[in-house]
């Protein structure tokens, strides 16, 4: 049974990465932000559910949504907001932006704007907790789109090869871009396709945050303890259009309806309320800490200084290694 102080951490997280993507999107429009965005709202469940499971060194991979696994993994939402605003106090000095966000302290190990890119880059972390015999976990985000490319087979099958400690998490959202799944895909059912390299694969309610995390928590149990890699598919719906220059005209009004009276945050505070973990006084002052929260991120941001211009060629070779030998 999940403690009524977890539930609550688990809604805390959901609205911080709902809030503070409302102010990217306010940002964006007013062009303090560049580059591509890819908002995650909508999909909040999944990426909190399942990264409240893992330990504090295991690895994440993420995509080029990234914004939610950076929060959900304990990323400051400070760095977070500078980093979008191209600032030098960023997560990466502002030289990662919206889809490369990465933080070595959370064992994140970033977004990449290459579709299905991480997951061979997830099954090589695998391969390194498999050779230093370790107890490490890695979980390696991506959206149904990946499923199509070739590094998603290459990547699950070379982990499946080794027994590797990888769960391939699937947020199928139903569109890539514009291209709904089934117009895209032979096999809709994401799941299915584990089995074709022999591993479990779990389908899971990406719009309810407490399904997702009793699934991830028996995989990650399951992985963690030697069963090798496993194929996780959140069913889940982004609000938003595929980046913050797509309208989403290609989704019907009714669909969209829809899927917004499954959204996760409503659907977890019913149940606070219901189970009588919270009062709605507390949901209240939860909100109003979140907005201070996202405020202050944003004043943060604002009052970093640009990068001076000889930071083009900083960080360009790494010619140290970090504290952790096992980084």
């Amino acid at each position: 049974m999940l403690a009524a102080t977890e539930k609550i951490r688990l809604y805390r997280q959901m609205l911080l990465i709902r809030r503070i993507e409302e102010r990217v999107a306010e940002s964006y429009g007013e062009q303090k932000i560049g580059g591509f965005t890819h908002l995650y709202i909508g999909q909040e469940a999944v990426g909190v559910g399942c990264l409240s499971v893992l330990n504090a060194d295991d690895y994440v991979m993420s995509t080029y949504r990234d914004h939610g696994h950076f929060l959900a993994r304990g990323g400051d939402p400070k760095k977070f907001m500078a980093e979008l605003f191209g600032r030098r106090d960023g997560i990466c000095k502002g030289k990662g932006g919206s889809m490369h966000l990465a933080d070595a302290e959370h064992y994140f190990f970033g977004g990449t704007g290459i579709v299905g890119g991480n997951i061979p880059i997830a099954a090589g972390l695998g391969f390194a907790c498999h050779y230093r015999e370790d107890d490490r976990v890695v979980m390696c985000f991506f959206g149904d789109g990946a499923t199509n490319q070739g590094v998603f087979h290459e990547g699950l099958n070379f982990a499946k090869l080794w027994n590797l400690p990888v769960i391939f998490v699937c947020e199928n959202n139903f569109y890539g871009i514009g291209t709904g799944v089934s117009s895209s895909s032979s096999l809709s059912d994401v799941y299915k396709k584990a089995q074709g390299y022999g591993m479990p694969g779990y389908r899971v309610n990406g719009m309810d945050v407490l399904e997702v995390r009793q699934t991830a928590e028996e995989v990650v149990r399951l992985v963690r303890g030697g069963a090798g890699p496993a194929l996780i598919e959140a069913r889940c719906y982004r609000y938003q259009g595929h980046s913050m220059t797509d309208p989403g005209r290609y989704r019907a009004r009714a669909e969209e309806e829809l899927w917004r009276k499954r959204d996760p945050l409503p659907r977890l505070a019913k149940h606070l309320l219901d189970e009588g973990h919270v009062s709605s006084e507390r949901l209240d002052e939860l909100d109003r800490e979140i907005e201070e929260l996202c405020e202050e991120a944003v004043r943060y941001a604002e009052a970093s200084p640009e990068p001076e211009l000889s930071a083009l060629t900083e960080d360009m070779y790494v010619n140290r290694y970090p504290s952790d030998p096992h980084a």
